[in-house]
């Protein structure tokens, strides 16, 4: 049987006014005893809190039963979003001669290579996603200071060091997100807006985990998941029973 989670996080940011109210709608909802609630249910009461004056992201946090230090168990990917992220997605791509062709038919919005090297060493920023065919990555890893600490240097286990531009591209565009388990072990994505409701924020999340328990390192035993936690970005969290992604109960 699931345990009971502890309070919401009350200490994690000052109720404002917005907070509290979110705070609670949120308890309304959820049992007395403050237990777990299922994914549909969880977002289903994120998408009734209190609104701010922008469109949320939801983001979700799930911890792992990994140890991050250990090469083996270093759990990092990325997930085509059934219904994307509703944010608008500008693609850079280094890429020459026919790839660099097929990048600009395909929809990125900046192609490149030294060119590019220097205009986004002199400050340029204007991009969410970079991506490069294998024969340019000598020419990228000149940006590791630039866009490591950005999260953007591509890489091929998030499939954005490829050859195949014009399938990475259109998921990128489409909403894609990547993943990396933290020191801590625990993954944080977005998973959409509020404004998604319910649904669509479900099926997001569930293409997220799917993804997650794929790739579960081989060296892992025991439960793989071992709590989940969803809130908006400004919002208090609710926490997600993670039994049905664990394979056995708690």
């Amino acid at each position: 049987m699931a345990k009971a989670a502890p309070k919401f996080e009350e200490a994690r940011i000052k109720h404002g006014k917005r907070y509290a109210a979110s705070l609670s709608k949120i308890r309304e909802q959820v049992e007395a005893s403050d237990t777990m609630v299922t994914y549909p249910k969880a977002f289903e009461v994120l998408s009734g809190t209190t609104k701010t004056k922008f469109d949320e992201s939801v983001v979700v946090a799930v911890r792992l039963n990994v140890d991050p230090k250990q090469a083996d168990q270093m759990v990092r990917g990325a997930v085509t979003l059934p219904h994307g992220l509703g944010k608008t997605s500008k693609v850079v791509v280094f890429a020459k001669g026919e790839k660099a062709k097929e990048a600009e038919t395909a929809g990125a919005d900046f192609v490149g290579a030294e060119d590019l090297v220097e205009k986004i060493n002199g400050g340029w920023q204007d991009f969410t996603s970079v991506v490069a065919t294998p024969d340019m990555m000598g020419t990228v890893s000149k940006l590791g200071k630039v866009l490591g600490p950005r999260g953007l240097m591509p890489n091929p286990k998030v499939g954005t060091v490829t050859f195949d531009l014009a399938k990475t591209i259109q998921e990128l565009k489409k909403g894609r997100a990547e993943f990396r388990v933290e020191k801590a072990g625990i993954i944080q994505a977005s998973v959409g807006k509020l404004s998604f409701g319910k649904d669509k924020l479900s099926e997001n999340f569930k293409a997220l985990m799917d993804t997650i328990i794929r790739l579960k390192p081989q060296s892992v035993k025991g439960n793989y998941i071992t709590s989940i936690y969803t809130s908006s970005s400004m919002g208090p969290s609710v926490r997600i029973d993670p039994t049905e992604f664990m394979g056995t109960k708690e």
